[in-house]
């Protein structure tokens, strides 16, 4: 095992996570109270979901729950990121969100490289949802900020005879692809820089290292995809007035 689940394991967390939220506070950046909350939050939901999976890979419509709960949560925290004030537009974030999750994960089942398993499953598109959500926020968030700093270049496209989608889709475009970076330096680096979760599983649950490369290799390249097409139709929301700020 990587790691002894005893109270040595829990007091370690306990002090990271407080060195942490003191961090944040000592450099002012951001509430430390918000730190401590994800780290007892995240502490309790994967208690929970250790769990559950055991019981949800048994049936397939459990299983179907399972992810769209997962689906639902990514949404709802994927749009409030974005879109922080009160209204009906963070719903648009499930858009972006299914547009580059749910094409993948049916070609993989179609092809048969991902079977209906919930073991297999729920961790592929767990990740790839993952990959989803953190770039619809970045990606969001970086677009609107750019089109409420420029807006006068906004209004000067439109002077120029553009319409509203195109002056904003200039403005915002190179700030919504910065989302993609993450990624990209993470593919990039692979196997020289870090070893991501994948792969070090595999190894973990006794597979060789051609087949645990093979595998993370495959994950990095649906990531990439996912992240492009969430990102894409992020950026044409935004250009749209569908993701916006009151």
């Amino acid at each position: 095992m990587l790691l002894d689940v005893n109270a040595t394991f829990g007091a370690v967390l306990a002090v990271l996570l407080c060195l942490a939220a003191g961090t944040v506070a000592l450099a002012r950046l951001g509430r430390a109270r918000d730190t401590l909350i994800a780290g007892t939050r995240a502490a309790v939901q994967l208690v929970a979901v250790s769990l559950v999976i055991g019981w949800v890979v048994r049936s397939l419509p459990l299983l179907l729950c399972f992810l769209l709960l997962m689906y639902a949560v990514a949404v709802r925290t994927a749009g409030r990121r974005v879109v922080p004030a009160p209204g009906g537009a963070w719903l648009w974030a499930a858009v972006p969100i299914a547009a580059g999750v749910v094409p993948v994960v049916v070609a993989l089942l179609l092809t048969g490289l991902v079977p209906v398993r919930g073991i297999t499953l729920i961790p592929v598109t767990g990740i790839l949802i993952g990959g989803a959500l953190t770039v619809t926020v970045l990606s969001g968030r970086r677009a609107l900020d750019e089109l409420a700093t420029r807006k006068g270049e906004v209004e000067a496209g439109l002077a120029l005879g553009l319409l509203e989608r195109e002056a904003r889709l200039e403005v915002a475009r190179e700030a919504a692809s910065d989302a993609l970076l993450p990624g990209m330096d993470q593919t990039r680096t692979v196997g020289l820089v870090t070893l991501p979760g994948a792969f070090v599983g595999m190894l973990l649950g006794g597979a060789s290292p051609l087949r645990a490369g093979a595998v993370q290799l495959f994950v990095l390249v649906a990531l990439l995809l996912v992240q492009a097409v969430a990102v894409a139709v992020t950026l044409e929301l935004v250009a749209r007035g569908r993701l916006r700020r009151e």
